[in-house]
């Protein structure tokens, strides 16, 4: 299993610096790659630039450019654009959002989310490939039917022969999607002990596609928490599940709290978004249960991080992508080394 750290959203003003002193560290200490994130605040191919920029050997990954914000021939040019100045680093993570951001920030419908984002996808290997891009699909088609645009076709070739292109998915039709059409898993909220039922729709997905597992790359963030206590740990890391599970989606479509039911917290999950939506986010914070943080993430001393990055790996973690927590930069450094130890006691 591979160190990954996942930066989220850029949202306050020392985040630049202290974002790029994390992704250098983690590059001296070895991580495989760096991901970031966007929703409709900074956006994540801008940051990945700056990043790649003042780096040199650790990758660079969108978690995640979305869907309803670009043309799939815009997402081509500037997946090309970013594995061509990082010298092959860049890997591509899509996701369609969700209806408030689609429709309330980029206008764009939030309707049959799995056909676009199959044929978004199409059209972006098709582009990647250098190949005149010439698509009918019911969402996009191209060039348009009744104008003069003719297929056209990318006018740089990117550094590697095929940017390695992921999913972000929560659903289990969303998962087995994944499985069939992506080259990794981008997964939130991911516990071990949980696994195998969202693995199954992943290899249902490799399956129809003719493939199995191999190679597969199941990347998970996880929020790490570094201290002598894992209880005390898992506070800081409250107000992020409380927003997902409450307040990330309206009350009739939140994928997220939809996931927490589905992995045995239905009670909590509605009492979270009551609380989270009644506009109470402390006490929102408060209702979350201590299993369902330490499930889904790495809290305590490092001797604990190592049984427990064991046991993300052995559910099929294969990129283990971190989001540090700590009341100072300095705070978030020192976890990422000790995670780095920890993964080396793990022998994993």
């Amino acid at each position: 299993m591979r160190l990954g750290l996942n930066l989220g959203y850029m949202v306050g003003a020392d985040d630049a610096r202290g974002q790029l002193r994390l992704t250098k560290h983690a590059e001296s200490l070895g991580y495989e790659v760096v991901w970031a994130a966007e929703a409709y605040g900074s956006d994540s191919p801008t940051v990945l630039a700056w990043l790649a920029a003042q780096t040199s050997t650790i990758a660079i990954g969108s978690g995640v450019m979305q869907i309803p914000a670009r043309t799939p021939a815009m997402t081509a040019m500037t997946a090309a654009s970013l594995d061509l100045l990082s010298e092959g680093r860049f890997r591509l993570g899509l996701g369609v959002s969700g209806p408030q951001v689609s429709e309330g920030w980029h206008g764009v419908r939030f309707d049959r989310p799995l056909a676009r984002t199959r044929e978004f996808v199409e059209i972006v290997r098709l582009a990647l490939s250098r190949s005149p891009v010439a698509y009918e699909g019911r969402t996009y088609q191209l060039p348009l039917p009744d104008g003069p645009g003719k297929a056209l076709k990318l006018t740089i070739a990117p550094h590697a022969d095929r940017i390695p292109l992921y999913l972000a998915a929560v659903g289990p039709k969303n998962l087995e999607l994944a499985g069939e059409i992506a080259d990794g898993w981008l997964a939130v909220f991911f516990a071990p002990g949980y696994a195998d039922e969202q693995l199954t729709q992943v290899d249902a997905g490799r399956a129809t596609a003719g493939r199995d597992r191999a190679g597969f790359d199941v990347v998970a963030t996880i929020p790490l928490v570094v201290g002598a206590d894992a209880r005390t740990c898992a506070d800081p890391v409250r107000a992020y599940t409380a927003l997902y599970v409450g307040g990330m989606g309206s009350r009739d479509k939140n994928f997220y709290n939809q996931l927490a039911v589905r992995m045995g917290y239905e009670e909590a999950a509605a009492t979270i978004q009551d609380l989270y939506l009644s506009r109470r986010p402390r006490d929102a914070m408060a209702a979350v249960p201590y299993e369902l943080i330490d499930s889904t993430s790495l809290l305590g001393p490092k001797e604990r991080l190592a049984e427990r990055l064991a046991e993300f790996a052995a559910a099929g973690v294969t990129t283990a992508a971190l989001a540090p927590y700590g009341d100072s930069i300095e705070e978030k450094l020192a976890a990422l080394t000790t995670a780095a130890e920890a993964l080396e006691l793990a022998g994993v």
